[in-house]
């Protein structure tokens, strides 16, 4: 053992770092493990079990990968499987989870971490964002589960707890309590400092006793001592590790800065020379103001999904459990949201919160969806009205039946989407991030060889002073922190401003991509229309049928189906609906039945051709129907045709503002609809849109997307049926009403909540209004640095100075990006 001891490197005599966690370990303490290569230390059994781990996974290369790594062992990691049944969620034939990942020290975390799960059979996938140790895992529950994802992490020397956005927020809020007492601190001690640094400037030009000089120097000492060691130990701290792990950060700038000033002015005060105490100090100061305001400004921007979270009551009042024949003879009992399933009926008092996503089963009311909607206006409920989580029910008591729970609700799938928008990145975002990597390292250099030339260069032999400053002004004056923040900070801020105006946007991806679209296409019925047509005409075509029995048979198939034209037959139809087996929906034409021993086919007519009906006399009718641009559902039991159902939809309020402001804006508006050429021709007309498609079906749709991007057209979609999916997928930017079905929904990059399609105009213009915050962030940033390096570099810049513009360049952009708020 000696021998292997001998081979361990020690950091200093008798001292050794531990191989997994780098602490450092008395060598007679150390637990030392026989491995290829030699002997390995270890402080603790806990690191050496978690090294085992590691090299029998193969992902050893973790150990050379690590940057920033944080010494120190490992958190003790247990997970309590019961805490996270609140956080796991169902996603298809699949399983996802949301974890906020302790002891993450460094990028190489992240990839250890993710290396870890993804080799473990029946993991889909395991993403880290290291900005906010969240990680979302997916996995095939009936390869592996939720307690075999937590021990993989626990066996790689990490805590995983249930993600809330609450405790993001808490530590964004904790990081803003700290730094607010650092800068008062330093603001403090600051003040006091250039009282007697005004007076030392004073006695230099016009002369001062030796005896006071001295006296205010020392007390200028110990006044920029508290600033230098207390608010910039988190400099200091991140310094030091970086220095030891051979990565540099904007705090090695920072530090290198100030700690130079500091200590020459230290060396000069016992060898009776000038002190600048107050660069040291004013240095940290206006960094921490920086970023007090930066993490100000990051707490504002996520502010949008805090408040959404907080919207949701934590208790609901029970009226009847799903299954029970009756109301519960107790009465009404609170109980938390969490223990509601769908199915229970719920009461709702004017003024409360709707506490889940139902159906009005019993009362009238209004209802303030404004939080979902951006609509001012309250809209009025009654039986059959769909009602959602975190809306205000303002004047009548309603009793609503519960259909959506938990993740589920409309809320959470708002709250789920806002965060992950703001973790996408934009791929602008790419050219801050490759240069952010290689800037520290280059202004570290600059200030080296500015130090040297200035020193080496002069015969004057007081020239170490104006060299150590004009070094001091180069590492001082550098800004990274505006590149890193340009693009995101922007974006948070723009998905707040989305959000108040009913805008659900996925990414900064999408903005991005938002900005170059000329060519937008729209969906007809339920997106220009207002997606309630109305029955007009009943015509029965066949012997023994009724208008009330042709209608009934397409009520009751259509029944099943969510389409706009099938809410519009059935409640022409006001009769009891029949039951209806092998129900099949065919996207964009129609839908069949079993009624009895009876195919009921009820589509346009292509669908029923296709089928093999005949029309034979009948299609003089459907070409005059057709004729008064009405939509013409035909309707064929066994193969007869035995009638049509015609419709009309009305234009929905503002699309033709929106069609001319579109228009005024320089994009191209098409509309394309699986309708007939008639009905399709009517709308267009009122809405002012002169290229028009109708009878596509859903893939047709998607093909003309394809076309139109083969041009090269940037394209936007915006449709809200299941006959819209795979066109929103094609389109570079697809965009969803928010009354769209599920499957549009998951499709579309933007959802317009309040299910009107004048928010796109906004969408675009926001678009482009970030885009163009990002873009001026960023020259501010590049033509800041290019300019003020070389001016430090120079002399002609102070540190203080050097100070004062680094901490302006931070603020500049983030009063750019929170101009954005005020949109």
């Amino acid at each position: 053992m000696s021998g292997g001891m001998r081979m361990i490197e020690e950091v200093e005599d008798g001292i050794c770092l531990c191989v997994h966690c780098l602490s450092e370990v008395v060598r007679k303490d150390a637990i030392v493990e026989e491995a290829a290569g030699g002997p390995k230390v270890f402080c603790c059994r806990g690191c050496l079990e978690i090294y085992r781990v590691i090299q029998g996974e193969g992902l050893g290369d973790f150990y050379t990968r690590r940057r920033h790594w944080q010494p120190g062992p490992p958190e003790i990691a247990r997970a309590d499987l019961s805490l996270f049944s609140e956080v796991v969620r169902e996603v298809g034939d699949e399983m996802e989870v949301d974890l906020l990942i302790a002891g993450i020290r460094c990028a190489s975390c992240v990839w250890l971490i993710e290396r870890a799960l993804s080799g473990l059979g029946g993991v889909v996938s395991a993403r880290v964002n290291y900005a906010t140790h969240r990680a979302r895992i997916r996995w095939r529950s009936g390869k592996t589960s939720l307690e075999e994802i937590l021990r993989r992490v626990c066996s790689v020397g990490y805590t995983p707890k249930p993600y809330t956005g609450s405790l993001f927020r808490d530590d964004l809020n904790q990081e803003r309590r700290d730094l607010l007492v650092r800068f008062g601190t330093a603001v403090f001690f600051s003040m006091q400092l250039m009282l007697y640094t005004v007076a030392l400037y004073a006695g230099y030009f016009q002369g001062m006793a030796p005896l006071y000089k001295t006296a205010f120097q020392f007390i200028s000492w110990g006044l920029a001592t508290p600033v230098l060691f207390y608010s910039g130990y988190p400099f200091m701290r991140n310094s030091l590790r970086g220095l030891r792990q051979g990565v540099f950060s904007m705090d090695i700038l920072i530090f290198l800065g100030s700690f130079s000033a500091y200590t020459y002015s230290a060396v000069a005060v016992l060898t009776d020379g000038e002190v600048y105490f107050d660069t040291a100090s004013m240095i940290i100061t206006l960094v921490l103001l920086g970023r007090l305001l930066e993490a100000g400004a990051r707490y504002r921007a996520g502010e949008a999904v805090a408040a959404l979270m907080t919207l949701q009551p934590k208790e609901a009042r029970l009226l009847k459990k799903a299954g029970d024949p009756a109301p519960r003879s107790a009465g009404i009992a609170t109980l938390p949201v969490q223990e509601l399933e769908p199915g229970d009926l719920i009461s709702v008092v004017p003024g409360g919160k709707i506490p889940l996503d139902g159906v009005v089963v019993e009362g009238v009311s209004e209802v303030d969806e404004s939080m979902l909607t951006g609509e001012s206006s309250p809209a009025v409920k009654q039986a059959g009205s769909e009602v959602f989580a975190g809306t205000l029910n303002l004047n009548g008591r309603l009793v609503v039946e519960v259909k959506r729970t938990g993740e589920g609700t409309v809320l959470s799938q708002i709250v789920k989407a806002v965060e992950d928008a703001q973790a996408r990145k934009a791929p602008i975002q790419a050219v801050a991030d490759r240069v952010v990597g290689w800037f520290v390292p280059a202004v570290l250099s600059v200030a080296v060889m500015t130090f040297l030339s200035r020193l080496l260069l002069s015969s004057d032999p007081t020239a170490l002073t104006p060299a150590l400053m004009n070094a001091v002004s180069v590492l001082v004056v550098a800004c990274p922190c505006a590149l890193g923040l340009a693009t995101p900070l922007a974006i948070l801020s723009g998905s707040a401003v989305a959000s108040r105006r009913g805008l659900l946007v996925r990414g900064g991806d999408v903005y991005e991509m938002a900005s170059k679209v000329d060519c937008i296409v729209f969906d007809k019925t339920g997106t220009l229309t207002e997606g309630r047509p109305v029955v007009t005409d009943v015509v029965v075509t066949a012997d023994g049928w009724t208008t009330e029995r042709l209608l009934g048979y397409a009520a009751s198939v259509e029944a099943c189906s969510e389409h706009s034209i099938s809410r519009a037959i059935i409640t022409a139809y006001k009769g009891r609906l029949l039951a209806v087996g092998r129900f099949r929906a065919f996207p964009g034409r129609g839908v069949e039945g079993i009624i009895g021993n009876e195919l009921v086919l009820v589509g346009n007519r292509d669908f029923l051709l296709m089928r093999g009906t005949v029309f034979n006399g009948a299609q003089p009718l459907y070409e005059q129907l057709v004729a008064g641009g009405k939509t013409v559902v035909a309707v064929a039991v066994d193969g007869k045709l035995c009638g049509f159902i015609a419709l009309v939809d009305a234009l929905r309020e503002g699309v033709r503002e929106l069609v001319g402001t579109l228009g005024d804006m320089g994009m191209r508006v098409m509309m394309v609809t699986g309708d007939n050429p008639s009905a399709a021709e009517r709308i267009a007309e009122e809405a002012g849109i002169v290229e028009v498609t109708a009878g596509v079906t859903p893939f047709g749709k998607a093909e003309i997307i394809r076309n139109l991007k083969a041009a090269g057209s940037v394209v936007a979609m915006v449709g809200d049926g299941i006959n819209d999916a795979p066109a929103l997928t094609e389109a570079h930017v697809g965009v969803a009403a928010g009354r769209a079905a599920d499957v549009a929904l998951g499709s579309a990059d933007a959802v317009i909540m309040n299910g009107r399609p004048g928010p796109v105009a906004d969408l675009l213009n926001l678009s482009g209004r970030i885009l163009s915050v990002v873009k001026q962030n960023l020259f501010w940033a590049f033509s800041y640095n290019i300019v003020a390096v070389p001016l430090a570099a120079s002399g002609f810049l102070h540190p203080v100075m050097s100070a004062v513009l680094m901490a302006l360049s931070s603020l500049m952009v983030v009063g750019n990006s929170l101009r954005l708020a005020r949109l």
